[in-house]
């Protein structure tokens, strides 16, 4: 019973591709109702038809998560068409690798605005609404393991992931009383489009295999069930904290 989620609705930025698609399916196959938010809609209807595949309701709404108006009016859309929203997962990401001393102030911004500042106006939204009616919410950011370790030629990705974590902390403290949870995945060396050029580099790959204990890259997959767990009632004491799901690479 912990696990069942009929009649919860889910909100996921980026949630067309790689690990948010992951979390979708994990949640729909769950039994929840998926908003999918992101930028590209052939992307976008792609993951639709699959999660309705999986035998829930899902609908994308095209955003930009760093464009303040795109937020909101995606956050009131999802409303109109599910009525509620009980989880949001703040997963979209982008990254540019460049050396620091030739980064400029549009690297920054450009990596930044999405990652953090559209954490930022996403959970905004989810809490405006989620303050305003019995039960809360659950907030789930995902951010890095650059956001622990160094990375270089990405520090701008690395900053914003950081205060992707110090974000959700606070929202912890501030949000509780409220019954809202807030908790961020770190990830570690997952298979998707972000990862493919540094799949292609031979010596990487073979680095991130020897470093993780799991001795493989993550899939997209192995997030369905932290997905779940963290929208569920089984988290409702679980918050303020980071899980990590990276084989174990953290720690080795």
């Amino acid at each position: 019973m912990f696990f069942n989620l009929d009649g919860h609705v889910a909100v996921i930025t980026g949630g067309n591709g790689g690990i948010g698609l992951g979390m979708a399916r994990g949640l729909a196959k769950a039994g929840a109702s998926v908003a999918v938010w992101s930028r590209n809609t052939d992307k976008n209807a792609a993951a639709v038809a699959e999660l309705l595949a999986l035998g829930c309701q899902a609908e994308a709404f095209v955003c930009d998560v760093a464009r303040e108006d795109d937020v909101a009016r995606a956050m009131q859309e999802t409303l109109a068409r599910f009525g509620r929203v009980d989880s949001c997962f703040a997963n979209a990401g982008v990254g540019r690798a460049v050396a620091f001393t030739e980064m400029t102030v549009e690297d920054w911004a450009a990596v930044v605005d999405v990652n953090l500042v559209g954490t930022f106006l996403t959970f905004r939204e989810a809490v405006r609404h989620m303050k305003t009616r019995d039960g809360g919410g659950k907030l789930i950011a995902v951010a890095s393991v650059g956001s622990m370790h160094g990375m270089p030629r990405q520090a701008q990705y690395s900053a914003s992931k950081g205060g992707v974590c110090s974000l959700v902390r606070t929202l912890a403290v501030e949000c509780a009383r409220h019954g809202i949870q807030a908790n961020t995945i770190i990830p570690g060396w997952i298979e998707t489009e972000m990862t493919e050029a540094a799949r292609s580099w031979d010596k990487l790959r073979e680095t991130v295999v020897q470093r993780t204990p799991a001795r493989r890259w993550g899939r997209p997959e192995d997030f369905e069930g932290v997905a779940v767990y963290l929208a569920s009632k089984a988290s409702d004491f679980h918050t303020g904290d980071v899980l990590r799901v990276d084989g174990g690479y953290a720690i080795f």
